[in-house]
């Protein structure tokens, strides 16, 4: 709970972890057997080799903060105006620090090497899963691992996340409509770009509802609609942004032509032009089906068959997601108990589930690597 509560008082934003990084590295050297490396600039891996040879394995863990100004009334609350850790990231760097703690210690009976992968700046695009992949330090990693906690699941229950997409895509768009701006009283002087906006908000709803394939997942959320400033005046402009959640590439390509066309035939029929950048960012996360039964297994073992769920796809995306390049994947949740959603002011966890957290990854990596021995079971 130490690690967890000074990384949740001194919380960093994405490519800032300047401080959060250097603490990790000093907890990581202060176990036996580890080597610390620095991939990126915010960025820790620990490597523990095994007194004898055999397979690599990566667990990684997230150290990024959100800006967002916690309201959760705790002792141990950021001391950062606008910045907390209220996606959780705090107890998933935590965890992983205490797994690494108990490997190091087991070091004589490991067999094959261990990549401690604390990443920085999950929360904002690019990532820094990509920063760490280009520098090469995990280039020999046979297999990824990764966890999440969940509010509202009990604590220390672990969920296994589907195979295949295990959660969505990253996309979304930013879109300026240019009208003409005229008094209120006089609209047909000018061209209303909040008309506009509006038909386009609802002409998007028919691309899940019309376009997709049913059972394939989609959600397009306009989160963002700006124009005007008086009640009597027609504005000239207005702005929208939206995010956009998929699982598979046909439908994500479809989306993406769908929105396009939509935004502009819908401004051409009101002689409107407009600007339009829709991104693209984080993948799918890809759970490797022989990897998600291994770890539904190991952790069965760590915390009983009871306390392990199916768990469904997550609608959220995660940068995760692209150590695939490197090796197959498989992401897990943890239930952190009752409270508020990830990303709330309020969010918090019951730090009870951490030990099962630790317990679980532990025997995954045992497990992973002994895969041809009897694997150990750590109480």
């Amino acid at each position: 709970m130490e690690w967890r509560r000074h990384i949740h008082e001194n919380p960093e934003l994405p490519f800032q972890e300047d401080k959060t990084g250097d603490y990790v590295a000093k907890v990581l050297k202060s176990f036996k057997n580890i080597e610390v490396i620095r991939p990126a600039k915010t960025s820790i891996v620990g490597v523990l080799k095994g007194a004898n040879p055999g397979k690599t394995v990566a667990f990684r863990a997230d150290m990024d903060a959100l800006p967002v100004q916690e309201e959760t009334g705790l002792p141990y609350a950021s001391k950062v105006p606008n910045v907390s850790h209220a996606c959780g990231h705090d107890s998933h760097t935590a965890m992983l620090l205490g797994t690494a703690k108990v490997l190091s210690e087991m070091q004589k009976d490991i067999n094959g090497t261990v990549y401690f992968v604390f990443q920085h700046a999950e929360e904002q695009d690019p990532g820094g899963a990509l920063d760490i992949i280009n520098s090469g330090v995990l280039d020999n990693v046979e297999a990824f691992f990764g966890m999440h906690v969940l509010p509202n699941m009990p604590v220390g229950h672990i969920g296994i996340l589907p195979n295949g997409a295990a959660s969505t895509t990253s996309d979304g768009f930013e879109l300026t409509i240019n009208g003409k701006g005229s008094h209120g009283s006089m609209p047909h002087l000018g061209t209303d770009p909040i008309v506009i906006g509006s038909q386009i908000v609802n002409a998007l709803q028919s691309v899940v509802a019309r376009n997709v394939v049913p059972g394939d997942l989609a959600v397009i959320s306009v989160g963002k609609f700006h124009s005007g400033n008086a009640n009597n005046v027609i504005a000239d402009k207005a702005e929208l942004g939206a995010t956009v959640r998929t699982v598979s590439q046909p439908t994500r390509e479809l989306v993406k032509e769908r929105v396009e066309t939509l935004v502009e035939n819908i401004a051409e029929a009101h002689n409107a032009t407009y600007d339009l950048n829709y991104f693209s960012s984080y993948p799918a996360i890809q759970n490797d089906v022989q990897l998600n039964a291994m770890a539904k297994a190991s952790a069965e073992k760590a915390v009983g068959a009871t306390h392990v769920f199916e768990a469904e796809r997550m609608t959220a995306s995660e940068d995760f997601s692209y150590y695939k390049k490197i090796a197959p994947t498989a992401f897990l949740v943890l239930g952190v108990g009752d409270g508020v959603a990830n990303h709330n002011p309020k969010f918090n966890l019951d730090e009870a589930a951490l030990k099962y957290g630790v317990t679980t990854q532990v025997q995954i990596i045992l497990d992973y690597l002994n895969s041809d021995n009897n694997p150990q079971l750590i109480n």
